[in-house]
């Protein structure tokens, strides 16, 4: 049943291209990404529960909200339309991952009960204009967790110390 949705769905996605574009170009170059990781990730067995998941009052915004193996899995899709000189994986920056943190926490927050389900965050980098015409999709399972936002704890030294200033003279 698979293979019918994909067929319509690709259908419906060729036939919007041949109508005039109400869209910016790189608007409807992520949906189409977001529609080929959707059927990929279906494909290799993931259940996708949300997409486009947004919460009042925060910038961000998830792509995918699926299951893997009974992991939540959070996932943002990051499309080119050609090879460029960094993979579209590179995209998610710092403030990227800062804005899915907080809204997966506010996700997580509406799940009911006790305990949070483990969760994952992935990333869907696709190439759309492929070798054989086919896009290039590769998935980054775990690509960051949610203590990558957190400080680091460096290591200070206290100038006061005794030790130090005898070394240096």
């Amino acid at each position: 049943m698979l293979w019918l949705t994909k067929f319509v769905m690709r259908s419906l996605e060729f036939a919007s291209r041949l109508l005039p574009a109400r869209k910016p170009k790189h608007l409807l170059t992520g949906k189409r990404g977001e529609l080929e990781a959707y059927l990929h990730l279906r494909s290799l067995g993931y259940t996708i529960v949300a997409a486009n998941f947004r919460v009042p009052y925060d910038r961000g915004e998830i792509d995918l909200i699926g299951w893997d193996d009974g992991i939540l899995c959070f996932i943002e899709v990051k499309t080119r339309t050609n090879v460029g000189l960094a993979p579209p994986v590179t995209a998610v920056d710092r403030s990227k991952r800062r804005h899915i943190l907080s809204v997966a926490r506010r996700y997580v927050r509406r799940i009911p009960g006790n305990r949070p389900p483990p969760c994952r965050f992935d990333i869907v980098s696709i190439i759309l204009e492929g070798d054989d015409g086919k896009p290039q999709i590769t998935v980054h399972k775990g690509a960051f967790s949610w203590d990558t936002d957190k400080p680091r704890n460096y290591w200070r030294r206290d100038f006061r110390d005794r030790h130090f200033w005898r070394r240096r003279r």
